[in-house]
């Protein structure tokens, strides 16, 4: 080759090398980069739930993995067939434009490739001008050196505009069509497709049938090069328009808030159903127009399927009321409240999971006092002892703090932070017993998950993270902490036997028509209402309350919260209740009178249990006493042993006792001693057969001081196995008179510490020490 050849080859190449230099290092554009999107949120069948508008306030939606296959065929077609052959650039198309131009005596044609077009919307879609173009045409080899032909094709179709605040393939789909672009027949990918070159005909005017023969001609060249067949291009040609975008759904705003806040991004594939969303939300407007007229003027509800573990209706807050004053824009689902009485259940089964109860286990239901926190039940009232399952499905608060006590709090408290509650933020002594009264505070969805776990493990299946929300994001790394399968499934049936006073009358009425294993929840000072169930297919969790904290005094789990959690449930239809996990149960032998493991001294019954537990505990409660013929009780020193009958004795404490038969007229109190075995009794008999109610032993009292300025007095009460006995009542070495039948003895005393001295008629004494505090 000639010297002058090669320089002429060289100066040929130096400006290609240039260019595909600057090609390589120059930015590209930052709309690349920071294209601002809106928020877009699908149901678990693709369908939409919410939408929130991006923040330069147009309708442009994540753009799709990619392009379906129709859209791109037909925009191919229509804009440019040659894109996967050229550079960025195509010269045959820039000569067809000028020709046409030319002969026009006008711009009838711009010659530009679907790679331009992109280049000009990353640029804010400048004039367009000779300059303009040659600028266009570099940042479309740019573009191309860049990326592949699939990425600029997904680029180009989530920008292009689609006529108003319309910009991009998803949005124009959903605005136009209501689905995903997949979706999409030929005549409606048609119609997008050949809609960017003219956005503003999609608006009614003359000009849509202009823009209908424009997709009518494509959708018959798709035809004529064998994309639609005879029929599809019959059926395409028969389409009309679209009518004007409606307003989109907006159906779990505050779900959308949340998770968008959690870093979920801008697309949210939830698993939540949108037609039950739908119901639900209509259900919870309902019934919220109903409890604003009580004072109760917010409602959230949670439904989780909880046999896939995934979420299904997600109404954040219905408010009725001024917006404002009652947080009208704040997820209430997820968001902190005072539990009430929500957590019982769980501290049930996990007392049975430890062997530390059984179902018929009887648990002490009396005035109680621990370092002055005196829990009182709903109806104020005592019940003395009352089975384990009873006290949960009743929602007694006494038998739950002792119960928790007998746990530990500490160990509770490590167990709901490993079942899933966050919101435990304080260490256990903090929260003491007050625990499981609503000490604590809980979220809506997170309670319901918990409870949605809790009876999957009763149907015999494993602990699995909680409720999953996101489609595409496992709610949790681990499975989380759960109850047995045993331990689950008994606790289940003690929340299908929920009857507490006050329960809504609807309830009745429905309880034929489904099992449902339910439990209601009251916050101190009326402030929280819950109701959380399940049947053997969902879990429904409703709150109710006041955003802003306000209580209501017709405030109630059973009365505010329930009803609608019913309607829910009638809402979704009956589901076949599990069946027990025999595999996960074991049967033990009890006596039939207080649950606990029989002695050869009761009648026993069968009870299930889990089967990994260790319940150990023989009966406390009954006795072998020895009669005599009368009935009266006697022991070897006062009478010969052939001539007693020989007894076994259901025995309570005297506190227990006294308040048990009020509940139980059956219960037959321990005989008395025969007179002339009292001597010898008082050796064998190690505890009293009496209690002091009140005051508690070792607690602190406090005692008025009247309107004249003297010290009040403070009533002391007291029972006795012997209905008849007689007390005698001792303060310090004072004696302050006797009481027979009903023990109670207004006291006065100065502050400091004091021994009360009870002894009945027949020698028995107890000693309690108390403290009376000063002003």
């Amino acid at each position: 080759m000639s010297f002058r050849r090669r320089s002429a080859l060289v100066l040929l190449l130096i400006p290609v090398l240039v260019l595909l230099a600057l090609v390589q290092v120059l930015p590209l554009p930052e709309r690349l980069q920071t294209t601002p999107y809106a928020t877009l949120m699908l149901d678990r069948h693709g369908r939409m739930l919410d939408a929130r508008i991006a923040a330069d306030q147009q309708w442009r939606f994540v753009p799709v993995a990619r392009v379906p296959d129709k859209y791109r065929l037909a925009l191919l077609e229509f804009e440019d067939k040659r894109f996967a052959w050229h550079p960025g650039i195509d010269p045959l198309a820039i000569g067809r434009a000028a020709w046409l131009n030319l002969n026009a005596g006008r711009v009838v044609s711009g010659g530009s490739t679907l790679t331009m077009q992109l280049a000009r919307l990353l640029r804010d879609d400048p004039p367009r001008t000779l300059s303009e173009k040659a600028r266009e045409a570099a940042l479309a080899l740019q573009l191309e050196w860049h990326f592949s032909k699939a990425e600029i094709l997904t680029e180009y179709a989530s920008r292009a505009p689609f006529g108003g605040n319309t910009v991009g393939l998803r949005a124009a789909s959903w605005r136009y069509f209501q689905r995903e672009p997949d979706a999409l027949s030929w005549a409606e990918a048609a119609l997008l497709a050949v809609l960017p070159n003219a956005p503003s005909w999609i608006h009614p005017g003359r000009n849509r049938e202009r823009l209908r023969d424009k997709r009518d001609r494509l959708l018959v060249r798709l035809h004529d090069n064998g994309q639609l067949d005879d029929r599809d291009l019959q059926l395409a040609l028969l389409e009309p328009l679209p009518a004007p975008p409606r307003p989109l759904p907006a159906l779990a705003p505050h779900l959308m808030n949340t998770l968008e806040k959690a870093g979920n991004g801008k697309l949210l594939e939830t698993t939540l159903d949108a037609s039950l969303q739908q119901r639900v939300q209509d259900l919870a407007r309902q019934h919220g127009e109903r409890l604003a007229r009580e004072g109760v003027h917010n409602l959230a509800v949670v439904v989780i399927d909880h046999q896939q573990q995934q979420t299904r209706a997600y109404v954040g807050n219905v408010t009725h009321g001024n917006p404002v004053e009652y947080g009208a824009a704040v997820d209430i689902a997820a968001s902190p409240r005072s539990t009430g009485s929500i957590l019982k259940p769980l501290l049930y089964g996990l007392m049975l999971d430890d062997g530390q109860i059984l179902p018929q286990t009887l648990i002490p239901d009396l005035p109680t006092n621990y370092g002055g926190f005196s829990p009182e039940n709903h109806d104020h009232g005592y019940r003395g002892a009352v089975p384990a399952h009873e006290a949960l499905s009743q929602s007694l608060n006494i038998p739950a703090v002792r119960m928790l006590r007998a746990y530990g709090g500490g160990r509770f408290h490590s167990a709901l932070q490993r079942m899933g509650m966050t919101t435990l933020f304080r260490p256990a002594e903090d929260y003491g017993l007050t625990l499981i009264l609503g000490g604590a505070e809980g979220r809506l969805d997170e309670i319901t998950a918990i409870y949605a776990r809790l009876m999957a493990a009763a149907s015999g299946g494993t602990p699995q993270p909680l409720a999953s929300l996101i489609r595409s994001v496992p709610s949790s790394e681990a499975p989380l902490f759960m109850l047995s399968p045993g331990a689950a499934w008994l606790t289940q049936q003690a929340l299908r036997e929920v009857a507490r006073p006050g329960t809504a009358r609807q309830w009745r009425q429905f309880s034929s028509s489904q099992p449902i294993a339910w439990k209601t929840g009251t916050s101190y000072g009326l402030r929280d209402a819950w109701a959380v169930g399940s049947n053997g297919r969902y879990t429904v969790g409703v709150w109710a309350g006041n955003g802003n904290g306000e209580p209501a005094p017709s405030l109630g789990g059973a009365a505010t919260a329930a009803p609608l959690m019913l309607d829910v449930f009638s809402l979704l239809g009956p589901a076949p209740w599990p069946e027990p996990p025999l595999s996960e149960l074991k049967s033990v032998q009890v006596c039939a009178d207080d649950g606990y493991l029989a002695g050869g001294q009761c009648a026993t019954r069968d009870q299930l249990a889990p089967r990994q537990s260790h319940f150990q505990t023989v009966t406390p409660h009954h006795q072998r006493i020895h009669l005599d013929s009368n009935g009266q009780r006697v022991h070897s020193g006062c009478e010969p042993v052939a001539n007693m009958q020989h007894r076994d004795w259901f025995v309570l404490p005297p506190a227990q006792a006294w308040f048990y038969r009020r509940h139980h007229p059956d219960y037959r109190p321990l005989p008395g001693w025969r007179k002339d075995c009292v001597a010898g009794a008082l050796a064998l008999q190690s505890e009293p057969p009496m209690a002091l109610v009140y005051p508690h032993a070792g607690s602190a009292i406090y005692i008025p001081t009247e309107l004249s300025g003297t010290l009040g007095r403070a009533v002391f009460r007291a029972v006795h196995q012997n209905p008849s006995a007689t007390l005698y009542w001792h303060l310090d070495d004072t004696f302050l008179g006797e009481t027979r039948h009903f023990h109670e003895k207004a006291i006065t005393a100065d502050p400091g510490w004091h021994t009360l001295t009870l002894v009945d008629n027949q020698g028995f004494r107890l000693r309690q020490r108390f403290k009376v505090l000063g002003r």
